[in-house]
């Protein structure tokens, strides 16, 4: 069953809810569409009208703009952990986001995790027994970098969560099916399969690396941050992942190769309300 899940209701800035994850008490977690317009400062759009849409998606989700956090996403595998004394960086100019930095994680309630994405793999991490969260944006360059297990990692020495006991989901991204690489790529993506302990299993590397033309091939970067997941020690039974592709999807999703780059960008989000 697909586990985003669109919520339009009576607005047309539909958005799309990690509906089981949504159904706990508490938490938010979602990822929005095209349809509740740019969400990021770096696209070359009025920053007034950005703010405006930020704010308007906080209030829809009915929470405080103060506590929404960014992180300048610069595809490394950095992990910055948010305290009150950091949340609301970035939320109001792309300055004072968070430096160097692709994934985000707390402990606390009452912060909002903010990533912004138009083809690289959103990953969503929560620990229900300490309450603790994290959110990451994994291009190729952070799968490759390993941002999930570094995530995961963090959030073990920050608040004792156990990866066995963390549920995960994999939001909408660009799919096996349109993100065609070259060699260029796929030089740094093969060493990493074959640290995968299940590489040999089911076909799982000609699954994730599919030879096209002239050398190149699809890459899945969904199923390779699945099974980095599991490496990390997250259960399979634990991980959610979508289906939804932005490359396929462009009526309802920005896609930055698909719109050859003159596109904007979605937001994942991911907080827990105190009780």
């Amino acid at each position: 069953m697909e586990p985003f899940r669109l919520r339009q209701e009576d607005s047309d800035e539909a958005l799309l809810l990690l509906q089981s994850w949504c159904d706990t008490e508490g938490i938010t977690a979602g990822f929005t569409t095209r349809h509740a317009n740019n969400t990021a400062l770096h696209v070359g759009d009025d920053p007034a009208a950005v703010i405006h849409h930020r704010k308007r998606i906080a209030e829809r989700l009915g929470w405080s703009f103060d506590v929404w956090t960014c992180a300048e996403q610069v595809h490394g595998n950095e992990v910055q952990m948010i305290t009150r004394d950091n949340a609301g960086s970035g939320r109001y100019e792309r300055e004072s986001a968070l430096p160097h930095t692709d994934a985000l994680v707390t402990g606390e309630p009452d912060i909002l995790l903010v990533m912004f994405f138009a083809d690289c793999v959103p990953l969503y991490f929560y620990d229900p027994v300490t309450q603790s969260l994290g959110l990451a944006h994994a291009g190729w360059k952070g799968t490759v970098a390993d941002i999930a297990s570094r995530t995961i990692e963090k959030m073990s020495a920050e608040f004792g969560a156990k990866p066995a006991n963390i549920r995960a989901a994999i939001g909408p991204s660009i799919g096996g099916c349109c993100y065609e690489v070259d060699e260029a790529v796929l030089k740094h993506v093969r060493p990493i399969l074959d640290t995968l302990p299940d590489a040999g299993a089911g076909g799982l590397v000609e699954r994730i690396i599919v030879p096209s033309q002239d050398g190149r091939a699809r890459l899945d970067l969904k199923l390779l941050n699945r099974h980095l997941m599991i490496k990390a020690g997250i259960l399979p039974s634990s991980i959610e992942m979508t289906s939804w592709c932005t490359g396929c999807s462009t009526d309802l999703l920005y896609s930055h190769r698909m719109e050859q780059g003159n596109t904007g960008r979605m937001m994942s989000w991911l907080g827990r309300k105190s009780r």
